[in-house]
């Protein structure tokens, strides 16, 4: 079946305008090729990398021309990050280490942009600009995370019978538990990594998991009941999945700011100006804030749509 360009998308609900205009499209192009040439979502996830790694060693020339050629290699590493994704619901072809890969992509970059421009820094700030990119890095993965995270929990409610990248990281653990060190060493070195990473991700969120417990637990007694009350609550539930969806959409641009194309057009602005120091402090600043504001307004809305469920027991 032969899958449209609106077929690749996760949802228009979680979509960037640029993402839309620009790298959809033309990742939607890469798929196609790949498809066509048999090259697999993860593949092109490694060939991401690859691109993304050459783009940051040429941000540490203090050179306009090797800068600009290092912005042309990450966007055409994003446009494989986007291919990768639109590649696997072209072909079905999902795993757990593709889902692990994607995400890495972007941190190999960024960290090899860091050490780039950390290294580019250090005669005239010593080991000062090392600290102030450790603690910017850190903050840039908690940034990321956390809008992959609600961006993925607000798409169970708009894909609600289809497989969704939002993991638990209690089912995580048990299917780690079913691997070896001994026979299965890299893809468990993966997946704790990945259950490590998940459960960052539901420490920020306490009042999400109170919302998402309680969620399923309705949903669970939904499906004991008999046939006719059955789909008296079903109804409920749709109209309650809705209203989520609704109060959630407005925060999705929030994870959008906080994913690729903002920092990337600032770290372009800083090359292009020379004021490469000005990028920490825009992600410990600006980015934090668009973090922290993001965080308490959805905790808010989990909160009152919990209280909302529990009245209704």
């Amino acid at each position: 079946m032969k899958m449209t360009f609106q077929d690749t998308l996760k949802s228009k609900d979680t979509e960037e305008w640029l993402d839309l205009i620009f790298y959809r499209p033309v990742g939607y192009f890469w798929a196609l090729l790949f498809k066509k040439l048999n090259v697999t979502p993860n593949v092109v996830s490694i060939l991401s990398i690859f691109l993304g790694v050459a783009a940051g060693i040429l941000f540490y020339y203090n050179n306009l021309w090797l800068n600009i050629l290092g912005i042309g290699l990450l966007i055409w590493a994003n446009t494989y990050d986007s291919a990768d994704g639109q590649l696997a619901r072209m072909t079905g072809n999902f795993s757990e280490v593709g889902r692990i890969l994607d995400g890495a992509a972007s941190n190999c970059w960024f960290v090899t942009i860091y050490i780039a421009i950390c290294l580019r820094l250090t005669p005239e700030w010593g080991l000062s600009v090392w600290v102030l990119a450790v603690v910017s890095g850190y903050f840039h993965i908690q940034q990321a995370a956390m809008a992959d995270y609600l961006r993925n929990f607000h798409l169970l409610f708009v894909h609600e019978n289809k497989r969704s990248e939002f993991d638990d990281s209690t089912i995580l653990r048990q299917q780690n538990q079913r691997l070896s060190w001994k026979n299965n060493f890299f893809e468990k070195l993966f997946r704790v990594y990945y259950t490590n990473y998940t459960i960052s991700q539901e420490r920020w969120t306490p009042h999400l998991q109170a919302f998402r417990k309680t969620f399923q637990k309705n949903n669970n007694k939904t499906d004991s009941v008999d046939s006719l009350n059955g789909r008296t609550q079903e109804s409920k539930s749709q109209s309650f999945r809705q209203a989520f969806r609704k109060a959630s959409k407005p925060m999705m641009k929030y994870t959008n700011i906080l994913s690729f194309n903002t920092r990337a057009m600032a770290l372009c602005i800083c090359l292009l100006t020379g004021y490469t120091w000005v990028y920490f402090l825009f992600e410990l600043s600006v980015m934090n804030v668009i973090l922290f504001y993001m965080l308490y307004k959805y905790e808010a809305i989990c909160k009152e749509f919990t209280v909302r469920l529990r009245g209704d027991d």
